[in-house]
C-alpha cells in the first residue's frame, strides 16, 4: 500500500539520519587495534586478508566486542590477519560504514539493522549472530515522576529518532493509550531525542524528566539521583529481548567466510568467558571503554549496569520480528520484508563444534 504523506516524511527523516550523523562524526572513532594477543608463530592470514575491520558502540550492551578486543579473542582467531576496530555512537553511522566497506563486521542494535536491511531491499547486510539481551531502563526524576502514569505530560529522552530504544518507548506509550507524533515527538509525552553522551547533563539541568536508555547511560542517570521506573526486560517473555546483534556485509560474507567464522568463534569464546568470569569480564569491558574513550566508568555506574545485561549467542530472532512490528505500529517503518535478514549457518557450525546448542532464525533466515 502507498505510504501516507506523514509516513513518507518520517521515512525521509530516518533515511537522512545516516547523513546527518556522518556529518557530525564521520564513520566513527578509531578504537585501539588489538595488540593484547600474541600471534602464534607461523600463523597465516585468513582468506588472504591483511585485516578484518570490526565496529561496535561504547555501550556495555556491546561488551562481547569490548571484551573480545581487550582480551585478544578476535586477534587469536584471526591469526596473522589484523583485528582492527572502529567505535560508533549511533546505528545509522555504523550501517553507512558497513555499506561503504569502512567496516566488515559490526555489533549493532536491532532497529538500525532492520532499517539498513529494508532500505537496501535486503542487499546490504545479514545478521549472523546474537550478543546481548536486556540492559535498557526507563529512569526518571523521582521528584517529578512517582509512578508510570506520571510519565504522561513529561519530557523523556531516547537516544535517536527510530533507534531501538525510541521504538520501544513509542510502543510503550501507545500501550498506555497515549498519543505521540513519532516524527516530532510531541503529544501526551514529549519524546526528546538526545545523544546518550549528553543525556546525563540534560537530566541534571532539568531539561528532561527522564530517559529510556541503554546501559551504562541508565546507571549514570541513577548515579545523578534518578530512579529506575521500568526495566524493559519486564515487558518481554522470559525477560529476554535482543539488544545487540552481529552483522556483516553480504559481500564480505560471500568473499571471506573463513574470516567471518573466525570472528564468530571469537565472539562465542568471549561470551563463554564473560559468563564464566563476570567480574573479570566487567573489568575488561571497562578497560576497553577507557582505551576507546579515555574515561572508565565508576563502580557505582558499572556494577548495576552490568547486572542487567545477559550475554548470549542467540540472536533472539522472534523478538527482532516483534520490534519490527513495533516500528510499523509507531509509523516509523512500512511493513518490512525481513525474510533473509539472518544467516546463522556459520554461527551454528561454531556452536556445534563447541558442543553448544544451536540457535534459531524464527523463519527469517536465507533460504
Amino acid at each position: 500500500m502507498p505510504a501516507t504523506s506523514a509516513l513518507r516524511r518520517t521515512l525521509a527523516v530516518i533515511a537522512a539520519l545516516p547523513l546527518l550523523t556522518l556529518a557530525a562524526c564521520g564513520y566513527g572513532s578509531d578504537a585501539k587495534d588489538d595488540d593484547t594477543a600474541k600471534v602464534a608463530a607461523g600463523a597465516k592470514k585468513i582468506d588472504g586478508l591483511d585485516s578484518v575491520k570490526i565496529g561496535y558502540f561504547g555501550n556495555l550492551t556491546h561488551a562481547t566486542a569490548l571484551v573480545g578486543a581487550n582480551k585478544g579473542f578476535f586477534q587469536k582467531e584471526l591469526g596473522a590477519t589484523k583485528a582492527s576496530y572502529a567505535t560508533f555512537n549511533a546505528g545509522p553511522s555504523e550501517i553507512e560504514a558497513l555499506n561503504s566497506g569502512s567496516i566488515d563486521i559490526g555489533w549493532i542494535g536491532p532497529s538500525p539493522a532492520i532499517n539498513g536491511y529494508t532500505k537496501s531491499k535486503g542487499t546490504n547486510l545479514r545478521i549472523i549472530g546474537g550478543s546481548a539481551s536486556g540492559g535498557v531502563k526507563l529512569v526518571v526524576n523521582p521528584e517529578k515522576i512517582k509512578s508510570l502514569k506520571d510519565v504522561k505530560g513529561k519530557k523523556i529522552a531516547t537516544p535517536q529518532l527510530g533507534n531501538t530504544q525510541d521504538v520501544a518507548f513509542l510502543n510503550w506509550i501507545s500501550e498506555q493509550g497515549w498519543k505521540v507524533d513519532a516524527e516530532s515527538g510531541k503529544g501526551d509525552v514529549s519524546v526528546v531525542r538526545t545523544d546518550n553522551k549528553v543525556t546525563p547533563d540534560a537530566y541534571k539541568s532539568g531539561s528532561i524528566d527522564g530517559a529510556w536508555v541503554p546501559e551504562p547511560t541508565a546507571s549514570k542517570l541513577v548515579a545523578e539521583g534518578g530512579k529506575v521506573l521500568l526495566d524493559e526486560a519486564d515487558l518481554w517473555p522470559d525477560k529476554k529481548f535482543v539488544i545487540t546483534n552481529i552483522i556483516v556485509s553480504q559481500k564480505f560474507l560471500k568473499e571471506h567466510p573463513k574470516a567471518v567464522e573466525a570472528v564468530l568463534k571469537a565472539s562465542v569464546e568471549a561470551n563463554k568467558w564473560i559468563n564464566a568470569n563476570p567480574d573479570e569480564a566487567k573489568a575488561a569491558a571497562n578497560k576497553q571503554l577507557e582505551a576507546d574513550s579515555g574515561k572508565a566508568l565508576p563502580a557505582n555506574v558499572l556494577d548495576p549496569a552490568w547486572k542487567s545485561i545477559q550475554f548470549t549467542n542467540d540472536p533472539l530472532a522472534s523478538t527482532l520480528n516483534t520490534e519490527a512490528e513495533h516500528a510499523v505500529k509507531a509509523g516509523l517503518l512500512e511493513d518490512p520484508l525481513l525474510d533473509g535478514i539472518y544467516d546463522l549457518t556459520l554461527l551454528n557450525k561454531v556452536l556445534k563444534a563447541a558442543g553448544e546448542s544451536t540457535v534459531d532464525d524464527a523463519g527469517l533466515g536465507v533460504k
